[in-house]
C-alpha cells in the first residue's frame, strides 16, 4: 500500500473526475458524495497508488486552490499524451527525451498540472 496520498481540491470536483479519468486515464476507486452535487471524497487509482480528491469549501485552507503539480509513471508517454490530447487535455510541453526519461506535461481543466513521464526512482 503506498504511504503518500496527494490531495487536491476542486470547485467541480465531479467535472474533474470525468476529465481525470477521461483524459489521463485514473481510474475511480472510491466517491463519496457530498451535499448539493459535492463530492466529500474521492479516491482515483493509478498503477498502485491512489489520488484523493474533493470538493472545496472555500473556507480555511480550502479558500487556497492550487495549481500543484504530479508526475506519475506511465510506460509510452507519446501513446498517453495523444489519448490526452484527443480528450481536451491542454498540453504544456509535448513529448520529449530528458535525462531522467521521457515525458510530457499537460494542464487540467481546474489549472493543476501533472507530468507524464517514464522516470521511476528507485525508492
Amino acid at each position: 500500500m503506498p504511504h503518500v496520498y496527494p490531495t487536491l481540491r476542486y470547485r467541480d470536483a465531479q467535472a474533474a473526475i470525468r476529465f481525470l479519468k477521461e483524459a489521463f486515464g485514473l481510474t475511480e476507486h472510491m466517491v463519496v458524495p457530498g451535499e448539493g452535487g459535492t463530492v466529500r471524497h474521492a479516491q482515483l487509482a493509478w498503477r498502485e497508488g491512489l489520488i484523493f480528491l474533493r470538493t472545496t469549501t472555500g473556507q480555511g485552507l480550502d479558500a487556497e486552490l492550487g495549481p500543484i503539480c504530479l508526475a506519475l509513471v506511465v510506460d509510452d508517454p507519446d501513446a498517453h499524451h495523444a489519448h490526452a490530447s484527443a480528450h481536451g487535455a491542454e498540453i504544456l510541453e509535448p513529448p520529449a527525451d530528458a535525462v531522467h526519461g521521457r515525458g510530457y506535461s499537460a494542464r487540467d481543466p481546474e489549472g493543476n498540472v501533472w507530468y507524464f513521464g517514464t522516470y521511476a526512482p528507485e525508492v
